[in-house]
């Protein structure tokens, strides 16, 4: 109970998934202090024993002819600490419930905080709820928590936040409650079966925008055996923590942390690096010039936040875009967007011509851009240019993933896995001299480098970024990261 207050399940369906490892001397115990008002509002607490090798089934079965609520499962092989998990949550999922928080067999997590536990859930507060026993400095060492584990989940929780971008007191407990409606947007089967699959689906759960709320627990050690490698363990959620910060940047894709939506925005602005696409493209357009009633057209506009820097100047900035985040986003610095499929460039309810058309990282995500291309003229005045940026599929990164037999889709970058063609330097101006455009100027941009190493883009660091850009002028076709080319209209009179 939370103070004198009854717990309530709201209607909702609640289940209490006791996850169990040789914990036959505290099991009993443990479902026993369940209070009385969470026991008699759940829908069930079942318990999942993984393979133990002493009689804690035995004794489980023996809760469950006491209590109708109880159900008892043995895995028929060892699944690890991670993939007793999985299975228990999908026993959730499978049977209809809205609600599961965790609880372990031995007794090390108190089930009197259950209330606590459930109450954000229940009231539609949170997604997750993460039982903390370092929320108040000082207090687990009061309760038994060894000095060592102590400082060390002090130390491993300011790594993993400084690599996540997170804000937690801690990663490490194993109290935990979810909505299921969370777990069935989160891919938790592809997570470890070891002990770090709590670390995985914290991470999932901040990529995916989930609320986590964080409940403060006691801090109880007894007589129940740790199982757990420390060292062993703190390496692999460093590894993984490490692996999201990466996957944040772009540089490594993982299954693990692709929860977005299809909807859910995946670029970022990029002004930061002088060498960057969108760096690049402004000053592109400022050397072709800003001025007062310069009709724009940007076709597809991601996150806006080209879009946004270019509403700053006198333009008449106009858009195409299909997403409907993406089309909220630029709203409010377009005098209109205009909501359709480039793949159906015929049916655009744009009837005007522009001075500058701007499609920067698009033409990859269809498939008939030489159909789009063509159709671009009817919307360019006949002074107007075209800049168009693509990828540059021979990057050095693609070429030594193929070399070692990988091709690592991601979901951004050179390997997003939503571009359906791939171009060179070479085959992109081919194309767009194919569909009648005249190339007249071409740039490259350079690997992301301070996606990863953010500090580059810093003053005292800008000329290991000017160097590398000379490289890549060098090296264009094994450095290039994209290709941005400056297109004349055909129709120019200067042409004819």
């Amino acid at each position: 109970m939370t103070g004198d207050k009854e717990f309530s399940a709201q209607g909702l369906r609640l289940g209490i998934f006791v996850i169990a490892y040789n914990a036959e001397s505290h099991i009993e115990a443990t479902i026993d202090r369940i209070p009385s008002d969470v026991m008699r509002e759940v829908t069930m607490v079942y318990v999942v024993d993984d393979c133990s090798t002493d009689e804690t089934v035995a004794e489980a079965l023996k809760i469950q002819e006491k209590h109708e609520k109880v159900k008892v499962i043995r895995n028929r092989v060892n699944r690890r600490y991670g993939g007793n998990q999985k299975y228990g949550y999908q026993f959730a999922i499978d049977h209809g419930l809205d609600v599961v928080v965790m609880l372990h067999a031995d007794g090390q997590y108190a089930p009197e905080c259950l209330p606590l536990m459930l109450e954000p859930l229940v009231q539609g507060r949170a997604d997750v709820v993460f039982g903390s026993r370092m929320s108040e400095p000082g207090k687990a060492l009061h309760g038994g928590m060894p000095a060592y584990k102590y400082y060390g989940n002090i130390i491993l929780t300011t790594i993993q936040n400084a690599l996540c971008g997170m804000n937690l007191s801690e990663f490490h407990s194993g109290y935990r409650g979810y909505s299921l409606s969370f777990l069935k947007r989160v891919p938790f089967w592809e997570n470890s079966n070891e002990w770090h699959f709590d670390t995985e689906i914290l991470i999932q759960a901040h990529e995916s925008g989930a609320r986590i709320v964080e409940v403060p627990i006691p801090t109880y050690y007894g007589s129940e055996i740790c199982h757990v490698n420390g060292l062993a363990y703190g390496l692999n959620c460093i590894l993984i923590s490490s692996k999201y910060l990466l996957f944040r940047k772009g540089v490594l894709y993982s299954r693990v942390f692709d929860v977005m939506t299809a909807s859910k925005v995946k670029y970022g602005a990029k002004f930061h690096d002088p060498y960057s696409s969108h760096s690049r493209v402004l000053a592109l357009l400022h050397e072709f010039g800003l001025e007062e009633n310069k009709r724009i057209l940007e076709v597809g506009t991601g996150d806006a936040s080209l879009t946004q820097r270019l509403a700053e100047y006198p333009v008449i900035l106009d858009a195409i875009e299909l997403d409907p985040e993406s089309v909220k986003l630029a709203e409010p610095y377009c005098r209109q967007v205009f909501v359709g499929n480039l793949e159906q460039v015929d049916d655009l309810p744009v009837d005007e011509t522009y001075d500058i058309i701007l499609a920067a990282d698009v033409l990859e995500h269809i498939r008939n851009a030489e159909h789009v291309l063509s159709k671009f003229k009817r919307y360019l005045r006949k002074d107007g240019v075209l800049i168009v940026s693509l990828p540059n599929f021979v990057n050095l990164y693609v070429r030594l993933n193929v070399l070692l037999g990988r091709f690592p889709y991601h979901n951004k970058g050179i390997l997003d896995e939503t571009h359906v063609k791939f171009y060179t330097k070479k085959s992109a101006r081919r194309m767009l001299q194919k569909t009648g455009w005249l190339v007249d100027r071409e740039y490259v941009t350079t690997i992301p480098v301070t996606l990863v190493f953010p500090f580059l883009a810093k003053k005292p660091f800008r000329w290991i970024l000017h160097g590398l850009y000379g490289m890549t002028r060098i090296f264009r076709g094994l450095l290039g990261y994209q290709n941005i080319y400056l297109c004349r209209n055909p129709n120019d009179h200067e042409l004819l």
